[in-house]
């Protein structure tokens, strides 16, 4: 964002107040960070709402759950040269149902959106990527006060009154890290991307594929394949793939696979999880074996089933 020349970032807490602000003033970071709150879910065209008189003419606006490798500079400049109301990143994928879906036309704008299809109705696998430039004035058919979805409910209405939506090609990385897989990777792409040739203090450990230990983390006799073990975390006589093991958390004498465990997660010896998220503070029982019906779909803390349809109303807004 920084090299794109923003320089004010609006954090739209309405999904979980009190953990972006650690994030702190952005000053480390060479921008400026305030935030926002809500009274009520505004959703995320909403959201953008009520700090209209905080943003400028043109301002960018990204999904919190976003993870992409874009230039934004470059968005902005297509933005500018094509007279777009908003203009939209995108992305191939291969199952478009879980998103967005865009068609565009030669020139790049996009002709017609649906959000969420029936994967036999998706005409597109290009999909919303979560990364917007806009004109402030679209702004003006959201109604104060009330929840108004971006992709549901603006952009149909932008189209629909003839305005330019400029489709913006994404090549590189992207992520959606609301889906616990994308969690994971996006956690050991960051680790590839800045550690890259680290050797890690792993006792007597097979460690493939990428692999990450934070501050004061102990990974002893276990196997480990994708998979990163956080600050003061220990992993002990165990095999890991594909496991988000986050602060404090012990494991011990288990296996397992497509797997986020919370902060302060205790497993006990000889446990076998798979296709789980284990919410902050669970405690599993020596010799437990719980496997989610699909990969990351199922308990959730004390087996509450999780809904992984689920996107937070929380929007970045950059201001440029």
């Amino acid at each position: 964002m920084a090299r794109a020349g923003i320089e004010e970032v609006i954090l739209a807490c309405g999904y979980k107040p009190g953990c972006m602000e650690v994030l702190g003033d952005g000053s480390d970071l060479g921008i400026h960070i305030t935030y926002s709150y809500e009274d009520e879910p505004r959703g995320t065209a909403g959201a953008m709402r009520l700090v209209y008189d905080r943003l400028d003419e043109t301002f960018v606006a990204a999904n919190g759950d976003v993870f992409a490798d874009i230039d934004i500079r470059k968005e902005i400049e297509l933005h500018e040269r094509t007279g777009a109301a908003i203009t939209m990143a995108l992305t191939p994928v291969e199952d478009p149902s879980e998103f967005g879906v865009a068609l565009t036309d030669a020139e790049g704008r996009i002709t017609a959106f649906k959000e969420k299809p029936k994967r036999e109705e998706a005409f597109s696998n290009l999909i919303n990527a979560g990364v917007y430039v806009m004109n402030r004035e679209v702004l003006d058919r959201v109604p104060v006060g009330e929840f108004f979805d971006f992709s549901k409910d603006l952009v149909p209405i932008i189209m629909s009154e003839g305005k330019r939506v400029q489709g913006y090609s994404l090549s590189g990385t992207w992520m959606d890290v609301g889906r616990p897989r994308d969690l994971i990777r996006a956690n050991l792409a960051v680790a590839e991307t800045e550690y890259r040739g680290r050797s890690w203090p792993a006792e007597d450990a097979c460690v493939r594929g990428g692999f990450y230990m934070g501050a004061g983390a102990t990974v002893a006799n276990s196997e480990i394949k994708e998979s990163a073990v956080l600050e003061g975390s220990k992993v002990v006589d165990s095999k890991l793939e594909r496991v988000l093991v986050m602060k404090g958390c012990t494991v011990s004498g288990s296996v397992l696979r497509n797997v986020i465990l919370g902060e302060g997660c205790r497993i006990g010896y000889g446990c076998d999880i798979s296709n789980e998220v284990l919410g902050d503070g669970t405690v599993i029982e020596a010799g437990t074996t719980i496997t989610g019906d699909k990969p990351f779909r199922g308990c959730m803390c004390q087996y509450i089933e999780m809904d992984t349809s689920y996107r937070p109303a929380d929007e970045s807004l950059y201001r440029i």
